[in-house]
């Protein structure tokens, strides 16, 4: 059962000293505003400090002339494959791709049919939760939120391994195998059960199949009569595909980079991994889309023109509506300026698919969004360089289509992302070889210890 929220003796106690524990945090911003302070690991023009090098994902957006941003069509590579050559190729040679993805990141090149054939059937094998894991680790200890309960899952994962410290090269690929494998059939179950626990659901599991694709399964486990198109796996696929990886700066591959460096387990480091990407700023924002967009349409009525979604947007960035955050999420991104690939792709691909199911006007909706949103926010912050939809502005409403509840959203993207962090984990074992320390400058001010009997509460 979950937790009470009462007035304990120590909700009392911290409730009563919030006003001072909010001044001992406080810090000056002034002290942010030396060069030498890379708040954010950014530099003052907004690229981000070079941390690393890497071989698995290529980000560009723009390219630096005189110490300026040049904005560029957005592109993103995996190995030096270019995403847009897989999504064209996928539904011709495959018909799913996201195997293919995760293959080339872990392995560095595109399989021959031999080597795909032996790497699917090894991630068969690996869709299967260890025996009573289900019962002691998911059932037992239920959770409202999912990526809570992925990340649980995965630490538990530890105890079930035979060797799980060594950081051995074929020992962190078997674990890693092991993960790709067996993620989709632990979101889907732990959802699951959280419909039966939170949601008063009837509760039912279906393992998965080992004849079908990632994205069929997962759509089979999920759904109560196991049915599905082969469209809805194609566009889930498709969404699997873009969001398999994105470099090694972005905030939950790079959380996995830092774990890595230290020597930890790869548990403990993909657990990290997906802590980052539950956040709001990062995998979290596809959710947080989908609540804005609610927002929007329900201001816009049910005709939508552009005047009421100004006003919505409006109101959002002043902080008078949606979540009071100012933030118009699904706009902008760190790297890329004139476009997003995975953004493009999306919309491209999955408009089929959401004006089948019934979503033309949300779809319009966020259309809207993209083009009265970006001068709004450019003209409030003062940008100049362009800006562009990103990948969360669409995919939520994708998921929406095909069925999926908003609980899933940001699993679905770690379910995906999995494939990149082992392989930028594989990296940072191989290639790195120090740990990642960076330095944070101290604002203390020396004070003497004074003895209890003399301190005043």
């Amino acid at each position: 059962m979950p937790p009470r929220k009462d007035k304990s003796d120590m909700n009392k106690y911290v409730d009563s000293l919030i006003g001072e524990i909010a001044e001992q945090y406080a810090i000056d911003p002034r002290y942010y505003m030396s060069d030498a302070v890379k708040r954010g690991l950014r530099n003052a023009d907004g690229s981000g400090v070079i941390a690393g090098v890497t071989r698995i994902g290529s980000v560009q957006g723009y390219y630096m002339s005189d110490s300026e941003k040049m904005p560029i069509p957005g592109a993103l590579y995996y190995r030096g494959v270019s995403i847009d050559d897989l999504i064209a190729n996928h539904g011709a040679a495959g018909p799913f791709g996201y195997e293919e993805v995760a293959y080339l990141l872990l392995f560095g090149k595109l399989p021959g049919k031999d080597r795909f054939s032996r790497f699917n059937r090894a991630l068969v094998s690996a869709r299967r939760l260890p025996a009573g894991f289900f019962e002691d680790m998911i059932l037992k200890a239920p959770s409202r939120n999912v990526m809570n309960k992925l990340a649980r899952s995965i630490l538990a994962m530890y105890s079930y391994d035979a060797d799980p410290d060594s950081t051995d090269t074929a020992n962190i690929m078997r674990q890693s195998m092991k993960l790709i494998g067996c993620l989709p059939t632990i979101v889907a179950h732990a959802y699951a059960v959280k419909r039966h626990c939170f949601d008063g659901e009837s509760l039912y599991i279906h393992n998965p199949d080992g004849k079908l694709s990632v994205a069929e399964n997962f759509l089979r486990m999920l759904r109560k009569d196991k049915s599905f198109s082969d469209d809805e796996a194609m566009t889930l696929d498709l969404l699997m595909m873009v969001h398999a990886e994105h470099g090694g700066g972005n905030n939950s591959t790079f959380s996995c980079r830092t774990l890595s460096s230290s020597g930890t387990d790869t548990y403990s480091a993909i657990a990290a991994a997906v802590g980052s990407l539950k956040g709001p700023l990062h995998g979290g924002a596809n959710m947080k889309v989908r609540e804005m967009a609610d927002y929007i349409s329900a201001r816009a009525g049910r005709r939508p023109t552009d005047a009421k979604i100004r006003d919505a947007l409006d109101a959002i960035l002043a902080k008078r509506g949606g979540d009071r955050s100012g933030k118009i999420y699904g706009l902008g991104h760190a790297i890329y300026t004139i476009s997003d690939p995975r953004a493009e792709a999306i919309k491209r691909h999955a408009a089929k698919i959401v004006q089948e199911k019934g979503f033309s006007r949300e779809f319009e909706i966020l259309e809207a969004v993209e083009r009265i949103g970006i001068p709004m926010v450019m003209e409030k912050t003062g940008r100049e360089l362009p800006m562009c939809a990103n990948v969360d502005l669409y995919s939520g409403l994708v998921y929406k289509a095909l069925g999926i509840p908003a609980d899933l959203c940001t699993p679905l993207f770690a379910i995906s992302r999995v494939a990149g962090w082992c392989a930028h984990r594989l990296e940072e074992v191989l290639c790195g070889g120090r740990i990642i320390r960076p330095a944070y400058r101290s604002s203390i001010k020396r004070v003497p210890y004074v003895p209890m009997a003399e301190r005043r509460d």
